[in-house]
């Protein structure tokens, strides 16, 4: 199917607000404009269509981003570990707003539940910074103080062109990843006595599960409209664009409820 690549603007006021909150700095500002936002009227006859716009979405001036390799990893018996940890996941929900919104603003020409779907994801991640963001504050701590690298972003910059890749890598993919460490960290967290930030990332687990199953059943929604065998694409797509293979542990059930084919399990636990 043809994808035309249009310039950014927009007469649909409801489009034009996702890019203003996806241009937001402020991360509070962000998260509150995020709440007011509403489904932009979209028809089946609308022609498919990639928005060309800027690809640096709005952020507070800190965290400092680092390559990854710099980013602070503390063990989880000091309160400062704990804190790194928070941070870290407080900046990948930040950053998972901005995926929502991209995706809610970029790609046009989809079903109307494809843009609730993604703004419905966009509040739930605003939902999850703002609890992170209060256990950092009760730490002692905040947003912006430690480091933080810009790697989820970046997968978003790579998968711009077209809905179909974006689906199958960013939430299938960097966003299932979250499926298969939180428990690890929620175990780890249990132990060191942290038990408020075990309930909210109890909590996350739960709905990420429905954000990994949006992005499925957009990417097989894709695939089944230009006749594509999703199960055979998926791996070739992760070869492309992103040069390595999951890596395992995987949190099966998870994944399953998610909306990962039996086949891609099988492919998965090959690759564990």
């Amino acid at each position: 199917m043809l994808i035309s690549h249009v310039d950014s603007g927009s007469s649909d006021p409801a489009f034009a607000a996702i890019e203003e909150a996806l241009q937001t700095g402020c991360a509070e500002l962000k998260c509150q404009r995020v709440a007011a936002l509403s489904t932009p009227a979209v028809s089946a006859d609308d022609p498919p269509e990639v928005r060309a716009g800027n690809l640096t979405p709005g952020r507070p001036p800190r965290p400092v981003l680092v390559h990854p390799s710099r980013v602070a990893r503390r063990r989880l018996n000091s309160v400062q570990g704990r804190v790194a940890l928070v941070h870290a996941v407080a900046h990948i929900e930040f950053n998972a707003i901005n995926l929502a919104l991209d995706a809610a603003w970029r790609f046009r020409g989809m079903p109307p539940g494809y843009y609730d779907d993604w703004l419905r994801v966009a509040r739930d991640e605003a939902r999850h910074f703002g609890w992170l963001r209060q256990r950092l504050l009760d730490m002692g701590s905040d947003y912006g103080e430690l480091e933080a690298h810009n790697g989820l972003w970046e997968a978003a910059v790579k998968t711009a062109a077209d809905p179909l890749v974006r689906m199958a890598l960013v939430p299938r993919v960097l966003e299932a990843r979250g499926l298969d460490v939180t428990p690890g960290m929620i175990n780890r967290l249990a132990r060191s006595g942290d038990h408020e930030t075990v309930a909210i990332l109890e909590r996350i687990l739960e709905e990420e599960v429905c954000h990994v199953e949006i992005g499925s059943r957009w990417y097989h929604y894709l695939c089944a409209q230009r006749e594509l065998d999703a199960d055979a694409l998926f791996p070739r797509l992760l070869d492309e664009y992103m040069q390595v293979r999951p890596r395992g542990p995987f949190n099966f059930p998870a994944r399953r409820a998610a909306g990962f084919t039996p086949a891609e399990l099988d492919w998965l636990r090959q690759s564990d």
